[in-house]
């Protein structure tokens, strides 16, 4: 009869925490579905399928959060969308 002996190893993992901002796009009356779809691809590297889920979020809930990092990276993507005449801040 043989004997298996199991070995539980102990891992340590340090993280960095960052603290992460969100850009929040707004809904309004005035952009059609296709100009925030091209700006979100433009401004946030979206996918069109992305862009698209997150119009579809917008129109309905009023409100979508379209990206997420560190907020020197999400500074110019919130201009970018601002000066597309979207409603965004970043959070």
């Amino acid at each position: 009869m043989s004997t298996k002996e199991k070995i539980q190893e102990v891992l340590q993992v340090d993280t960095l925490e960052k603290h992460l901002n969100e850009i929040v796009l707004y809904n309004d009356d005035v952009n059609t579905f296709d100009h925030v779809i091209n700006t979100l691809i433009y401004a946030c590297d979206h996918t069109p399928e992305q862009a698209e889920q997150c119009s579809i979020l917008v129109h309905y809930k009023g409100q979508c959060t379209v990206k997420t990092g560190e907020y020197k990276d999400l500074e110019p993507r919130c201009t970018m969308l601002l000066d597309a005449g979207l409603s965004a801040e970043i959070i």
